[in-house]
């Protein structure tokens, strides 16, 4: 393991502190240090305008910063293997040569920690600009490394350098979400892809072991840095890759698919076995059938978080539905209570929450095999129609056509439409609402006379849709998608479009003004001048 970066202040500057310079000029120390190196200490001038406190300086000085160490990282002037300190330098046996690079190194050691410290700044433009720098420094030690590293497994990968970068993202503090966003431009590149999911599970495991507690800003930084990681498909797909390797390429961990899809597994599985806000919880269960899963080496280590999220109740639940959907129907996860836990999750609440699309569509999945048996099917249906009972118009121009598809997809359970001795029997319905058991809760013994009900609806599309029920039903299922997404405002403006009719002959002149003269009824008494 590479030793940590400390800042090493030189004790040549002080030779310089006398000396004030009117203007800096970053860029033309630059020159002049390439140039010569008896121009070395007008670097300590370049680090001195990087932390000044005007931005146009300090972005002077980071693209300063850049070019100098670059340039000197490419013609390989820093000290390279363990960094000894510079008062060791002076006294040891150290030749005028490597004297040298073991100053340019603690220069640039310098440079990496005022530009880390800068990704904190209170100005975007200064972390932007601090960002880019440091990457490229890490892409020129990738081609130039500075230390010696486990060649069989990493190469030349600057790990240490990510690491920091990541773990100066990861804030505490401040929501970088900003910054982060720009940092993904740079995700791109497998090998830093690659590195940086280790880096984040690294740091997790460092900061949530110490808080084990809710970390609101915190958890939020590394949501944002992980869920917007975009993972290759094919193994061909792993071209673009920060550091070039020349030889043995086919051994090296970033550059293999499944390595990816292990480091991106133990990167989301380190980050949900913690405590998380409730609103981050939703925001997980959004993206996770497809963001998360399917970029896993192993899916099924999800069980135990979906089944925790799904026996939450409420949104999460309806949520978590998705992901159990896609382990259930690919990877043939065996949940015994499912459905009862589903039957469950149809409530009144379920018609006003912004994910009632979702939920009914993967309803309606779930539902849609012919095996289910009959019972369970006459219990999803009864229950769906004693809800509709409440239900805004919304929610029953979808509720009826479901209930209708459940209907034609088991012919048995037609018997809640046709009752043989309907008329005979007790007016005291046997079916039980309350009952969380969709075996128990006799849904079979009853009809559903609800939809009967709605057809004196007061919205004319729900009376119509009701009114189906009086005929044999079709054997084409009706789509429901069209009317998933409907809200109450586009219905209001469909009525409003239906009810506009032409004009009609009247027996009386119509006023088009409140106050005007001429021939109006108000203008022949309230004439304006």
């Amino acid at each position: 393991m590479a030793p940590t970066r400390k800042r090493i202040v030189s004790s040549d500057k002080t030779s310089n502190q006398s000396v004030k310079k009117a203007k800096i000029d970053p860029s033309s120390s630059v020159e002049r240090i390439l140039e010569s190196r008896k121009h070395a200490n007008d670097v300590f001038d370049i680090l001195e305008v990087l932390q000044s406190e005007k931005e146009k300086d300090v972005i002077s000085a980071v693209e300063a910063c850049s070019t100098l160490f670059c340039t000197l990282l490419e013609r390989k002037d820093l000290f390279m293997g363990k960094l000894p300190a510079e008062e060791e330098a002076l006294s040891g046996g150290y030749s005028a040569e490597e004297k040298y690079r073991i100053f340019v190194r603690h220069r640039y050691t310098s440079c990496v920690e005022i530009l880390l410290d800068h990704l904190n700044h209170e100005l975007h433009t200064i972390k932007e600009s601090a960002l880019c720098c440091l990457i490229k420094f890490a892409t020129a030690e990738g081609q130039h490394p500075l230390e010696d590293l486990d060649w069989s497994e990493h190469y030349s990968f600057p790990r240490e350098l990510i690491q920091e970068v990541v773990d100066n993202l990861l804030s505490q503090t401040a929501d970088n979400s900003l910054l982060i966003s720009r940092f993904h431009e740079f995700l791109e590149m497998e090998d830093l892809r690659y590195y940086v999911m280790s880096s984040i599970r690294d740091n997790i495991g460092r900061v949530m072991e110490k808080n084990k507690t809710v970390m609101a800003i915190y958890q939020n930084n590394v949501f944002t840095l992980m869920s917007n990681i975009s993972m290759p498909s094919k193994e061909s797909e792993l071209t673009n890759f920060m550091v070039k390797q020349e030889a043995k390429h086919d051994d090296w961990k970033a550059a293999k698919l499944n390595e990816h899809k292990r480091a991106f597994e133990r990167m989301w599985l380190g980050f949900l076995k913690y405590k998380l806000p409730s609103s981050m919880y939703k925001q997980i269960l959004v993206i996770l059938h497809d963001s998360i899963l399917p970029h896993m080496s192993k899916p099924t280590l999800m069980i135990d978080f979906l089944t925790a999220a799904y026996d939450v109740g409420g949104a999460i639940s309806l949520l978590a539905l998705n992901g159990l959907f896609v382990l259930i129907h690919q990877h043939n996860l065996d949940y015994p209570d499912f459905y009862k836990k589903l039957y469950n999750l149809l409530e009144p609440s379920v018609f006003h929450v912004k994910y009632r699309a979702r939920f009914f569509h993967l309803a309606n999945l779930f539902l849609s095999s012919s095996h289910l048996p009959v019972y369970l099917v006459a219990a999803f249906a009864k229950r769906l129609a004693r809800l509709a009972l409440t239900a805004p118009p919304t929610a029953l121009l979808i509720l009826l056509p479901f209930i209708y598809n459940l209907i034609r997809r088991h012919p048995s359970c037609r018997v809640l439409i046709h009752k043989p001795n309907a008329e005979k029997e007790a007016v005291e319905d046997p079916y039980l609402m309350e009952e969380e058991d969709p075996a128990q809760c006799r849904a079979l013994d009853s009809s559903l006379w609800e939809i009967k009900t709605l057809q004196r609806h007061y919205h004319p599309d729900v009376a119509k849709a009701a009114m189906l029920i009086n005929t044999p039903l079709s054997d084409q299922e009706e789509d429901i998608s069209e009317v998933l997404e409907i809200t109450a405002h586009e219905l209001m403006e469909k009525d409003l479009k239906q009810s506009q009719v032409k004009s009609v002959p009247l027996e009386f002149e119509t006023a088009t003004h409140l106050l005007k003269g001429g021939g109006e009824v108000l203008g022949q008494h309230f004439c304006l001048v």
